[in-house]
């Protein structure tokens, strides 16, 4: 079990720099608004037909399905969205190492809201993540990345360690497939109010290169979501949380595979997304 459960994880992972790398290829013609709406139409649509395909919906209990759904408004609406602001913003590379800084806000608010012990691997990843970020932060501004930017996937961080916690408990009562398609579907319904209710529904227009550079981000993006909640549902998160955070690692290699006229890559970068990385495999791998 454990083994499929590290497959799964480490497919995550890639799928997820896949995404990344996608997003940014396609944000060269439209902006992050319309990269968002099309990815969750995809993972919307893609998921449903998955509820169909496995027997329907099932008895999920109302409990279960209102943690999903403030998942998805949390993480899949506000995470995603300032997550593709930094990708368009501050690049693929260094949104993807911060982005992966929501392990420490889990276990952040572990601490402080359910009473864990600080432990020496967290002390030790802690530091190490924060050594990481500054030197990122120095590299970014090396390639002309202001500082202020990096609130962006600070932020998205902070949205995706917090809805770690309720995708957990709502697991008790909703299986993977249902779950997973109320949490983006709730994500897609209010997002396309905030455009209707903005006047720019002229986002959800998109043709060309770009429209398929966004399908495919959806289709990985989405399956990699899907994938994280399957291993969850097995309850190997010790196993699961170390290996989906080579995430960025894959970002790093793929940025300078195929973003090589996008991406501007320094050693401060690549050597602060490393950093981040082992922070928060110390922080992960050794609750």
């Amino acid at each position: 079990m454990s083994g499929t459960v590290a497959a799964l994880a480490f497919t995550s992972a890639l799928l997820s720099a896949m995404a990344t790398v996608l997003i940014r290829a396609g944000l060269q013609r439209y902006g992050a608004y319309t990269a968002l709406w099309i990815n969750m139409l995809v993972g919307t649509l893609g998921l449903w037909l998955a509820v169909a395909l496995t027997g329907g919906p099932g008895h999920p209990s109302f409990r279960s399905l209102a943690f999903f759904m403030l998942a998805g408004l949390i993480g899949t609406f506000v995470g995603r969205l300032l997550r593709f602001m930094s990708i368009e913003t501050a690049g693929p590379s260094i949104s993807a190492a911060l982005v992966n800084l929501n392990p420490l806000v889990s276990t952040g608010l572990a601490v402080l809201l359910l009473g864990e012990h600080v432990t020496l691997p967290l002390l030790a990843g802690t530091l190490v993540t924060i050594a990481g970020t500054t030197l990122l932060s120095l590299g970014g501004r090396a390639v002309g990345v202001r500082p202020v930017l990096l609130l962006l996937p600070l932020g998205s961080a902070c949205c995706f360690g917090t809805v770690a916690v309720l995708r957990k408990m709502a697991l008790d009562g909703a299986g993977v497939v249902i779950g997973a398609a109320a949490n983006v579907t709730m994500a897609f319904v209010a997002f396309t109010l905030f455009l209707l209710a903005s006047g720019q529904l002229e986002a959800t227009r998109c043709r060309g290169r770009s429209l398929v550079y966004f399908v495919g981000a959806g289709l990985a993006e989405n399956l990699g979501v899907f994938l994280v909640l399957v291993a969850l549902g097995f309850g190997a998160v010790s196993v699961v949380a170390p290996l989906t955070i080579i995430s960025p690692i894959f970002v790093l290699l793929l940025s300078f595979l195929f973003l090589r006229g996008l991406e501007i890559l320094n050693k401060r970068v690549v050597f602060g997304s490393v950093l981040i990385v082992f922070g928060v495999y110390l922080i992960t791998a050794f609750k």
